[in-house]
């Protein structure tokens, strides 16, 4: 709690919590409703995780299974990533329209 800021600061860094925006009244006007306001993950998950007391538990008791999963945690947010930073690319022409009855 006394450093709460700061983690969810480095969350934000290791590409964890992405800070996102989607507002589908943009399309409308052809703008890209999808907006990524965090920047490129800067710092690893694991300088992230392992400032919290469940992640450094599992590394001291079993260390070989968490740095695997730390390792497929970064795969996977540099793969969110990807995906995010091609959807903040796009037209908004190219996001579904609003559907309607």
């Amino acid at each position: 709690m006394q450093r709460g800021l700061d983690q969810q600061h480095l969350a934000v860094e290791s590409g964890h919590w992405p800070l996102v925006r989607y507002n589908p009244a943009v399309r409308e006007s052809g703008e890209n409703p999808f907006v990524l306001d965090s920047g490129r993950p800067k710092i690893p998950l694991k300088q992230y995780a392992y400032n919290e007391v469940r992640y450094k538990v599992l590394a001291h008791t079993h260390p070989k299974e968490s740095e695997h999963l730390m390792e497929l945690g970064q795969q996977a947010i540099n793969q969110r990533w990807s995906v995010y930073e091609e959807m903040a690319a796009r037209s908004g022409a190219t996001f579904q329209p609003k559907f309607k009855q």
